[in-house]
């Protein structure tokens, strides 16, 4: 009898060792889907999505001050266009992209005073500008510029990182940084 079970350890012993390398290899791919599934969550939710917006706002803003062009040696004066709708019919989108309570309601009762209209205000899909920021719907440039000139901010520019059905038909649209 003692040779038959030397005979099924050594069949078992195979068996245990292929399921202990199985469990090794399993352990390890658990490891690594945990770290990269960890990068992914933690990079979705620091908002990398507002970046974007912020950085080629900064790049067209600072591209129509300096009025540069390809053309390199011969740098040519943007040509913006003037405001064609009267203040009382440019409808304005105010998202509080910062993480100050409050700071959208504030700024729309601000457009508000200037004699624009107020299409919605609410939070931005990320809380991480740093700049506020206007960014005008394909056609009116000049209305978004005029914005932004009546409410001392800086960075103006088309809608980037937005879509227009997001502004449910309003023209521009202001992002309050943090």
């Amino acid at each position: 009898m003692e040779v038959s079970f030397h005979h099924n350890e050594q069949l078992v012993r195979p068996w245990r060792t292929a399921a202990f390398a199985a469990a090794a290899v399993a352990a390890v791919e658990l490891v690594v889907l945990i770290v990269v599934g960890g990068a992914l969550i933690a990079k979705a939710s620091t908002g990398t999505s507002a970046k974007p917006v912020q950085k080629a706002a900064l790049t067209r803003t600072a591209a129509t001050k300096t009025g540069s062009s390809s053309a390199g040696a011969n740098p040519r004066r943007a040509v913006v266009p003037a405001a064609r709708l009267p203040r009382s019919r440019v409808s304005v989108v105010v998202f509080n992209g910062g993480t100050r309570q409050g700071a959208a309601a504030a700024t729309a009762a601000k457009v508000s005073r200037r004699g624009y209209r107020i299409g919605s205000v609410g939070n931005a899909p990320s809380s991480d500008f740093t700049r506020t920021l206007v960014m005008y719907r394909k056609g009116f440039e000049g209305e978004g510029r005029r914005l932004a000139s009546d409410l001392s901010i800086k960075i103006v520019g088309p809608l980037d990182g937005l879509r227009t059905a997001q502004l449910n038909g309003s023209h521009a649209v202001v992002i309050i940084g943090g």
